[in-house]
């Protein structure tokens, strides 16, 4: 038999193109497009279904540590099975570095907790938190040249973020080896001494995490952080934009020749700071950072997908149980909001939520739904072609959607670990129906097909942003 699979009777949507052909796979990888193709002892029929790239999520934390007493609701195999459902075929977690932990010590530890657990492939970002003069020197040119090609600094969470002259020397390493660094950009100091302000007035429900991480301090960290790149010259993502003054410091930038890319999420798009302020501890659900803002927020984060200011649509899945001493309603969390970890679930619910309000609605049409979804991120990221896209040579990570069917969104249909989704009674329309890793197929409808493991670690190559 000339493929081991055919995909017929589908439409095949690229970042750049729309067409109908028939795919014919071999060995794991795209063998042929073509108008009919025959001889393949699995013929899948695909009509009325589009053919796109599986989604690449780059952006989720799974089995992090998350300080005393606090548990990520996600292992690997639950957070790879879950993004297999929601039309991911890869997925991008955070190895995080201790402090006092070398780069290498901690890889070592994150890659046992992912070793034959996973559904789909992965690949790691790295968090710097003590970026040593080995580490920098050393360790992260080496690591590098190993596929390691991406990390993480933070400018927020006392024991995660970095003074600017460690962020520098940090972007400037990553310059000579050719890492791209992606920056959460929130000024620490401003959050703790608002903080401070609300726990002096009795201020401790949850509705205050929002308040105590305005705008002006994402916007200040957002323009500090391009300004130390550009300082040294090197290319940054800032991730998990949550406004439109935020993005504006990033168009400026774009103006002035620097290298920068952007990257917005769910909970920008469909949460508000009002989500916070529910009864009880509900507001509890939502707290995430940098918090959800208000209705022209929003309205700002569909034009920066529409207008190229972000090219980037990821998750930033981080979750934790709700009713749970672990999670979100752990003894300290229940007093006060600052001891409620930060963090929401939704690798599961990324890509329905743009394709229903984005495609569906009209705001983006299909292609523009596969860059941000997936291409964007195999390129920005050192996994293109082979990732990314449907073409002859590509690995076959494919998802079938079906645009016409409707989902109402509750957390009992959901593969994650925890036990609630921010996004409950969300209808949408549009729904992958079948995802294949490397041509097999993973998740058929509402049953796992693929065994634990089936998933591969991916070494990368360096960033298209240079």
């Amino acid at each position: 038999m000339p493929f081991d699979t055919i995909i017929r009777n589908g439409t095949v949507v690229t970042a750049s193109d729309t067409f109908r052909c028939d795919v014919g796979i071999r060995d794991g990888r795209i063998a042929a497009m073509a108008e009919s193709l025959t001889d393949a002892p699995e013929i899948i029929d695909a009509s009325g279904l589009y053919v796109m790239p599986g989604g690449i999520d780059s952006h989720v934390h799974i089995a992090q540590p998350s300080g005393d007493g606090i548990v990520m609701a996600d292992d690997f195999a639950s957070g790879t099975l879950s993004a297999a459902f929601g039309g991911n075929t890869t997925i991008m977690p955070f190895c995080l570095q201790e402090k006092g932990m070398t780069l290498r010590e901690a890889l070592k530890v994150y890659h046992a907790k992912a070793d034959g657990e996973c559904y789909v492939d992965v690949s790691f970002h790295i968090i710097v938190s003590d970026p040593t003069s080995y580490v920098l020197g050393q360790e992260l040119p080496a690591l590098v040249e190993d596929g390691y090609t991406s990390i993480k600094v933070f400018m927020t969470y006392e024991n995660l973020r970095l003074r600017d002259d460690e962020i520098l020397a940090t972007l400037d390493s990553a310059r000579t080896s050719g890492a791209l660094v992606m920056v959460h950009c929130e000024n620490e100091d401003a959050i703790r001494f608002l903080i401070g302000r609300h726990e002096a007035n009795g201020e401790l429900a949850p509705k205050y995490h929002a308040t105590s991480r305005p705008v002006a301090a994402e916007r200040e960290a957002t323009h500090r952080a391009l300004s130390l790149a550009e300082i040294v010259d090197t290319p940054i993502v800032i991730v998990h934009v949550s406004n439109r003054e935020a993005m504006e410091e990033i168009q400026r930038a774009r103006g002035r020749g620097s290298k920068v890319a952007g990257e917005t999420c769910p909970q920008y798009l469909m949460l508000t700071a009002d989500d916070l302020d529910a009864t009880e501890l509900e507001g509890a659900k939502f707290v995430c950072s940098p918090p959800p803002r208000d209705r022209e927020s929003q309205i700002a984060c569909w034009e920066g997908l529409q207008n190229g200011t972000f090219d980037l649509f990821s998750s930033d899945h981080c979750p934790f149980r709700y009713d749970d001493d672990t999670g979100k309603l752990n003894e300290k969390g229940k007093r006060n909001f600052r001891w409620i970890p930060n963090g929401i679930p939704g690798v599961e619910t990324r890509l329905p939520i743009l394709f229903s309000e984005g495609v569906a609605k009209g705001r983006i049409d299909l292609n523009r739904f596969v860059a941000l979804s997936s291409t964007n991120h195999a390129k920005l990221y050192g996994l293109y072609p082979r990732k990314g896209t449907i073409a002859i040579g590509s690995d076959a990570d494919i998802a079938l959607w079906d645009p016409n069917k409707s989902v109402v969104i509750t957390n009992d249909i959901l593969h994650h670990g925890a036990d609630y989704t921010p996004y409950e009674g969300l209808e949408v329309t549009g729904w992958p129906v079948r995802v294949m890793v490397r041509g097999k197929t993973v998740t058929d409808g509402d049953e796992r097909v693929a065994a634990k493991g089936a998933g591969n670690y991916l070494e990368r190559g360096r960033s298209s942003l240079k």
